[in-house]
């Protein structure tokens, strides 16, 4: 379930009007051309100007084609104006086009929903940009993962039930009638909501705009690329499409040769696998706790290699023919393969909604939307190279599906190697953070003063050896801990150590100190957070030592704000020196009770030792 915070994000109207307004236009999107090709499927060859199978390769061509051509034209116009008012132009047009396509399912007119559908895809390609470039300016920085979250969630769910509702269309008496009005009712739903959708100022104003597709595709395609970390989020979210519709396009001959299932049982499957993305969407912003943390991305690449793996070597070898649907998700031999898809799209929730979140957060305000164009282009590409892998893997390598399924999640577990390597650090800090929240119950409290940007210095009483653990799990920011040197230069966490920007220092060797306070000073320089323990060891009695004189040097040297902030709860811990030395024995407690409480930023001027001695042990109080 999503937390508080995101949920209170659909009671307001910076946000709800215009998740309506985006679940509609999924929903529809996803009615119209369904609905279409279910037609087209149980048409008689003399009403169709063109094979069956040819018609249905052909719509899946023409609704991507816009992708291409349209996507950097719509983020040029998405960042030159008004973003409310593009969504509604955009609506409105989607209106014009539904009323075409009614016409066309009541008349049958199969050429012309075939155009039609060429316009849907533009009017999704014209609103693709503003509809991710409009949250950032809507939503707070700490409510950017959340929105994300619940976008993804309400994307997937309208497919989803766009999808079904498309059956249920298609198989209604007077069809043809029942799709023409839904259509417009749905399309009109959506601009009704869009406009509520507050003022959202236009990002780059003074933007020229002329109608040169080629040229803005490879100014929108430059734009991408300045960036490492856009880019880089671009290349990951589009290989999540790229997995996405190898799975979804499978699923249908899936199901009926290697399941054998019917119609419903396909359906089951999709259902699974959206709802499994919505709960990741969620899940992921539960335990992201409002920030973006990409650490989670690996670990749901991970997951969606070990999942697809698993689903794919749980298919029984051999299974009856199921008469109903009933007995096919009643048949215990197919519970594994239902809950390894669920977990798959699950770990691909994980996965997408920190990537959309930092692409967001990271891109040029006055080129997000140019941005986004260019993700939507990069997806259309990948799409594409998803069917010729399809292809390629079916019809000329004679691979079954089952095969294929595997291939995706060995071929993903690469992409899972890179992204580790790519981000190291900010995924062993959400294991860390796994790890100490299955150790401990942790409360948080004033962390909001741990500023968003900018250089800072963190002085904590010193209690455990999971202090530095406890207190990076629950920084939003990297934190860079002043450790002693024996510690940082042990071998088998040396490397490790040094990449997650540890600072060694040794009180006995003066040119180890030397180093130390320049590294602190560089780091400090460059906008870093700091922390250092100023009692120079742990406690041998649950007490405070006395604070030794380094924060008086370090501000000397780099005058920054200090945050003065407080353990509460280690001590006792089978880390912490209770015993006499930490770690000695067996852990005698589990699931202890722990507080960390951040204080008001002192300025540099009042930041003494003894003033900040003073700051934390008001904060830590009794409590040890």
């Amino acid at each position: 379930m999503p937390n508080t915070k995101t949920a209170s994000l659909l009671t307001e109207r910076r946000f709800m009007p215009y998740f309506v307004t985006q679940f509609f236009g999924a929903f529809n999107d996803n009615i119209f051309k369904n609905v279409l090709l279910l037609f087209v499927a149980f048409a008689g060859p003399q009403v169709l100007p063109i094979s069956s199978n040819l018609f249905i390769n052909l719509a899946a061509g023409l609704f991507i084609l816009p992708f291409f051509l349209f996507s950097a034209s719509a983020g040029v116009l998405a960042d030159k104006y008004e973003k409310s008012w593009f969504i509604r132009k955009v609506k409105l047009a989607e209106i014009g086009i539904m009323c075409l396509g009614a016409i066309g399912f009541v008349t049958e007119s199969y050429g012309i929903l075939l155009l039609l559908l060429f316009l849907m895809g533009t009017q999704s390609a014209f609103f693709g940009p503003v509809k991710y470039a409009l949250l950032p300016q809507q939503l707070k920085p700490n409510e950017l993962l959340s929105g994300n979250a619940l976008v993804e969630t309400g994307t997937f769910l309208a497919i989803l039930l766009g999808t079904l509702g498309a059956g249920i269309i298609a198989s209604a008496e007077s069809a043809k009638y029942v799709a023409a009005a839904s259509v417009i009712i749905f399309a009109v739903a959506g601009y009704i909501s869009s406009r509520s959708i507050p003022n959202t100022p236009a990002a780059d104003p003074e933007l020229k705009f002329r109608w040169q597709p080629v040229k803005q595709t490879k100014e929108t395609l430059k734009i991408a690329h300045q960036d490492r970390v856009v880019f880089q989020c671009i290349m990951a979210i589009s290989w999540f499409w790229f997995l996405g519709a190898a799975y979804l396009t499978q699923f249908p001959n899936f199901t009926k040769i290697h399941l054998m299932g019917n119609e419903a049982a396909v359906s089951f499957l999709l259902a699974l696998f959206s709802v499994g993305i919505a709960l990741g969407s969620m899940l992921c912003d539960k335990m992201s706790k409002n920030r973006i943390d990409v650490g989670i991305v690996p670990i749901g690449s991970i997951g969606i290699t070990i999942f697809g793996a698993l689903m794919a070597f749980a298919v029984p070898e051999e299974l009856p023919q199921f008469e109903s649907f009933s007995e096919f998700i009643s048949h215990s031999e197919l519970w594994p393969v239902f809950g390894y898809l669920l977990a798959l799209g699950a770990s691909g929730g994980l996965f997408i909604v920190p990537l959309y979140a930092l692409m967001q957060q990271q891109a040029k305000p006055n080129e997000r939307a140019r941005v986004i164009a260019a993700l939507n282009i990069y997806n259309s590409l990948f799409m594409v190279g998803s069917a010729v892998l399809g292809i390629v893997g079916l019809s000329v390598l004679g691979l079954s599906i089952v095969e294929l399924f595997i291939l995706l999640s060995a071929l993903n577990f690469l992409m899972a190697a890179y992204l580790f390597l790519q981000a190291p650090i900010f995924v062993v800090r959400f294991l860390i953070w796994i790890m100490t929240t299955v150790m401990y119950r942790i409360s948080h409290k004033n962390l909001h003063h741990l500023p968003e940007k900018g250089g800072a210095l963190i002085v904590c009483n010193h209690v455990s050896y999971m202090d530095a653990l406890v207190m990076s799990a629950a920084s939003p920011r990297l934190i860079r801990f002043v450790m002693e040197e024996d510690y940082a230069n042990f071998k088998p966490v040396r490397r490790f150590l040094k990449r997650a920007g540890v600072i060694p220092i040794s009180a006995k060797r003066k040119g180890s100190i030397r180093r130390a306070f320049v590294e602190i000073e560089q780091a400090l320089a460059a906008g870093e957070i700091v922390c250092i323990f100023p009692e120079g060891r742990l406690t041998a009695d649950g007490e405070m030592n006395e604070f030794m004189r380094g924060i008086d040097i370090v501000l000397k040297r780099s005058p920054v704000p200090v945050i003065p902030m407080a353990l509460k709860g280690l001590w006792g811990s089978y880390f912490s020196r209770h015993k006499g030395r930490a770690c000695k024995g067996l852990p005698t407690r589990f699931r202890a009770k722990l507080e960390l409480e951040a204080g008001t930023p002192v300025l540099p001027e009042d930041a003494s030792s003894q003033a900040m001695f003073q700051k934390v042990s008001e904060l830590r109080g009794d409590y040890r």
